[in-house]
């Protein structure tokens, strides 16, 4: 009993121990850290958004691959010192033994390494479980994987310890020596922050009998009171403590350098790695608050962050992001409802659909006189990376077993976000086949490699250099200025993705939409302001935002909005992404108005497109119904429609509380279905020829060997990747295909 009795004290006392329960006590923002990455890996946080598979399967350069995880290493290496770093100066001085023995923080480290080691091994379970069963990779190529990871791991923590060796001074050298007090002199702030530290020591000294030494060994704590006196331990701890803010400005020069050269593909490393980053910079700043401000540290943080928020309340740190190709420097145009009145007048409605009618005439001129034609609607759904890369491939399927039928009866395009980048860049396709011919066949596999290549390491990078540090870079387009933000670092890449064949002025589809060579593409973005549409496309669409009697406002034509603006320079890639922001990720872009617009994702209205399309076809009614045989709209849609009702038992305290936000958040898929269908449903009451309406849907539950879905992210792995392009061989989709066909001929 006595020896069970001396092995508890014993454990209960010794450093690592008594480091962890004092984290639990006091450094909450410092656990925090680490469990917000362990919810991550383990997929208790954002798995939903794929979050998890960022760390789990890393790219670098579109590659998993022996560098792509030797930068996670390393991030995670800079994380673990950080952390080492900021506990150290937090709570070094509560333990001052420390400072009696050889390489004190480097044994201060080692025992403080259980959340980093724990974290560690678990990433590595989890890493080995999913390459080996989700992924298939073969033991070989895991065994590099891993290597990269702890190659890259031991390389900076090797680097950092070389740089401790090196400098950090144990008590024995300053009483051998005899250094003098010039380095205390140079830091007069450290030396007293120092000073204070160990008056609170003195007080608030933890107790500790035994601790891990260097060489792994369970060692004895000492005690030195005879040997050293109160100025040569603050000698100690003062001389480290500058040493590690040495380090710090290091990971900050490294991110600086990343930064400078952020466009450049070799420096975007892993989202995950820059993830890592910015968790690394809060530890600091949380180590630097704690320390400078100590018990006050709390309130010093409210009262910056509230101060910042004041700021960024009256413009002084406001960031907007902005559309290319619009002129910002004018005088910004007043929105109010004068102004989207004056923009939807009765002339401009007559003369928008004189002129859409005029299309209409010209694409019908493509068939016989003798047949009247089936017209089609392409609707497609957002859902980032998933849904762009499905949209394409489910049009290059489905135009290509019609012999192209598909896309010569396609008058509109509609949708959201993902959906409507990957319908652009198959339309932009099919302009450039029937220029060029093979040079750009549509139906080729490889382009639904490059649409679904990564478009997410650039934007969480720029996230963290950018919006949170380095400002001020600019790049000029079409005699305007604009910063390269996350706006333009996600436009870069989708560039670089698709080949740039997307690099165009929305004025330039005006002519072959006007001739009727491809469909015309509405996009309708949501304004935050109002909450109506911003109805953006090559031509004027005025009857989409407002009804013949100019009675209702839905939303505005952007053409005509933004005239004064230059609106026809938009650049494609900015529509896109307008039509796409994605909370946190893609930020909602600003426009030059009074007040200015905030443009958010088209998927908070409509994220299928249907409610567009149905407003088309009730302002052309009557001339769809001379001239053609019936109207199809075609859903191409990320998932799958008719979902199974869930009985949720057992709800603990917390989601029962949280159930009505939860409960708006999950049913908000549902609520659109229910009202699309209404829609729908309402049209063939009043439209008097045939209205059918064919659904593609993705629901990996129909493949045959991927049966998880895909994340909604701007990064797909290749599982994801597979899931989705297989998932078009399903049965399902197979027959709605050959009912298009069957329509179609």
């Amino acid at each position: 009993m006595d020896k069970l009795k001396q092995f508890t004290s014993n454990f209960y006392y010794w450093l690592p121990v008594r480091l962890f329960l004092r984290h639990l006590r006091k450094n909450q923002i410092l656990l925090l850290s680490w469990i917000i990455l362990f919810m991550i890996i383990t997929g208790n946080f954002g798995r939903f958004l794929g979050i998890n598979y960022l760390f789990l399967d890393p790219e670098y350069l579109n590659k998993v691959s022996f560098i792509s995880f030797m930068w996670v290493g390393a991030a995670l290496a800079g994380l673990t010192t950080a952390y080492h770093i900021t506990c150290y100066i937090i709570d070094g001085h509560r333990f001052t033994f420390i400072g009696t023995i050889s390489k004190p923080f480097t044994t201060f480290s080692l025992n403080n390494n259980f959340l980093p080691l724990a974290f560690l091994f678990t990433y590595i379970i989890l890493l080995i479980k999913y390459q080996l069963s989700n992924k298939g990779t073969t033991v070989g190529e895991l065994t590099i994987l891993l290597l990269g990871l702890l190659v890259g791991y031991l390389i900076m923590s090797g680097i950092f310890y070389i740089y401790f060796l090196l400098t950090n001074k144990d008590i024995f050298k300053y009483v051998v020596c005899k250094v003098d007090e010039k380095l205390k002199e140079k830091v007069p702030a450290a030396r007293a922050g120092a000073m204070k530290k160990l008056n609170i020591a003195r007080k608030e000294q933890i107790k500790v009998t035994h601790y891990l030494k260097p060489n792994l060994k369970i060692s004895k704590v000492i005690d030195h009171k005879g040997f050293y006196d109160r100025s040569t331990i603050l000698q100690v701890f003062d001389q480290n403590h500058f040493n590690l803010v040495v380090i710090e400005l290091l990971i900050f020069i490294i991110m600086l350098i990343l930064g400078i050269f952020r466009y450049n593909p070799y420096f975007q490393i892993p989202a995950a790695a820059s993830f890592i980053l910015f968790v690394t910079v809060l530890v600091m700043f949380a180590g630097a608050f704690s320390y400078w401000f100590n018990r006050w540290s709390i309130t010093a943080f409210l009262a910056i962050f509230l101060l910042l928020n004041y700021s960024t309340k009256q413009g002084f740190l406001l960031r907007e992001y902005q559309a290319f190709g619009l002129d910002y420097t004018s005088e910004r145009v007043e929105y109010n409802l004068n102004t989207i009145k004056q923009t939807n007048s009765i002339e401009q409605y007559k003369t928008d659909t004189t002129n859409t009618i005029n299309i209409l005439n010209k694409w019908r001129a493509k068939f016989p006189k003798e047949e009247k034609p089936k017209i089609v609607f392409t609707c497609v759904s957002g859902g980032g990376q998933r849904a762009a890369l499905w949209a394409f491939t489910a049009l290059q399927y489905a135009d290509s077993l019609t012999k192209g039928k598909l896309m010569k009866h396609t008058t509109l395009i509609t949708g959201a976000s993902g959906g409507m980048i990957g319908a652009a860049y198959f339309r932009e396709l099919m302009l450039r086949n029937k220029s060029y011919k093979l040079e750009y066949s549509p139906y080729a596999s490889y382009h639904q490699y490059n649409l679904a290549k990564d478009n997410l390491n650039s934007i969480i990078f720029s996230l963290l250099v950018n919006d949170f540090f380095i400002g001020g870079l600019k790049y000029d387009y079409l005699g305007f200025r604009y910063s390269k933000d996350r706006g333009y670092a996600f436009e870069k890449q989708l560039e670089l993705n698709t080949g740039g064949i997307l690099n165009k002025s929305i004025s330039e589809y005006w002519e072959p939409e006007n001739e009727a060579i491809i469909p015309m593409l509405i996009m309708a973005p949501t304004i935050i302001n109002d909450g109506r549409k911003l109805f953006i496309g090559a031509q004027n669409v005025s009857y989409m935002a407002a009804d013949p009697n100019m009675e209702n406002w839905y939303g505005v034509d952007f053409l005509r909005l933004f005239e004064n603006q230059k609106s026809d320079n938009l650049s494609f890639y900015s529509a896109l992404r307008m039509n796409a922001a994605f909370p946190y990720i893609t930020p909602n872009v600003t426009l030059p108005s009074n007040p200015p617009l905030e443009i958010m994702d088209a998927g908070i209205i409509d994220n299928f497109g249907i409610s567009d399309a149905v407003r088309f076809l009730h302002v052309f009614k009557d001339w769809i119904y001379e001239n053609t045989s019936g109207v199809l709209i075609l859903s191409i849609r990320d998932s799958k429609k008719e979902l199974k009702i869930t009985n949720k038992k057992g709800e603990s305290i917390i989601e029962k509380f949280s159930t009505p936000l939860s409960n708006i958040y999950n049913n908000f898929e549902k609520i659109q279905n229910l009202n699309n269908d209404a829609q729908v449903q309402h049209a063939r009451s009043w439209f008097k020829g045939d209205l059918e309406q064919i659904i593609i849907e993705y629901d990996p539950a129909l493949n045959l060997k991927t049966t998880d879905r895909a994340s909604l992210n701007w990064r797909l792995t290749e599982k994801e990747k597979n899931s989705v392009l297989e998932n078009i061989d399903s049965k399902i989709n197979q027959e709605k295909i050959e009912k298009l066909k069957m329509l179609l001929n």
